[in-house]
């Protein structure tokens, strides 16, 4: 899978002021990759955008569907590779920074300003970063765009990881999405670590050193 995805439609962009929301999926999991969204939200905006882990599945899913068909969206993804190479910090760094770069292609142009999710943003800590940003701690409750950038990073790296779950089924990824539940580590403990595995966290490493 190529680590940048762009998909938008013709819809409208809220206004002319451009702002851009980002929030990641997957910093805690033992497996898999990490996912940035960022999006650009349409006019009127998507009914009912929320942080994305207090949707249900089924809301999560309709309003992915209906900011994808409406709105300006991109995702950025990190690897296992990456994430092991830069530590899980610098890795959703970068993959905020290949979510913004892969709107700003599209459009052609840069937004305004681009709203982060927590406390801290890529600027200065990511070599390719390099708009105006602001970090809002709970925006991805409290910030619309921020809310649809973390329903598209939270559904695409979790088909991700159901996708990952077809050739590695001992570990449940299609039910925890990489997260260390007890299934996930028992099953660690019994089969080993796939190549997916995040061998720098330190349950998997711990593994290794015993092997």
């Amino acid at each position: 899978m190529s680590p940048l995805t762009l998909v938008s439609s013709s819809g409208a962009i809220a206004s002319s002021r451009l702002v851009i929301g980002v929030d990641e999926a997957g910093r805690g999991p033992l497996a898999g990759p990490v996912v940035a969204g960022a999006v650009i939200l349409c006019k009127p905006r998507p009914a009912g955008l929320d942080d994305s882990k207090k949707l249900s599945k089924e809301k999560r899913a309709g309003l992915e569907a209906t900011i994808k068909r409406r709105c300006r969206w991109a995702v950025g993804v990190v690897e296992v590779e990456e994430i092991d190479r830069l530590n899980i910090f610098g890795a959703t760094m970068l993959a905020m920074t290949r979510a913004v770069a892969a709107i700003c292609r599209e459009l052609g142009e840069d937004p305004h300003e681009v709203l982060v999710d927590g406390n801290l943003t890529p600027h200065g800590r990511t070599a390719d970063w390099r708009w105006p940003a602001r970090a809002i701690v709970g925006g991805d409750g409290s910030e619309p765009c921020i809310s649809a950038a973390s329903i598209i990073a939270k559904e695409h790296r979790d088909r991700m990881m159901r996708e990952l779950a077809q050739a590695h089924p001992h570990y449940g990824w299609e039910r925890n999405a990489g997260y260390g539940t007890a299934e996930h580590l028992a099953a660690l403990r019994r089969h080993g670590p796939t190549v997916h595995h995040r061998r720098s966290f330190a349950p998997v490493a711990q593994l290794d050193m015993f092997a």
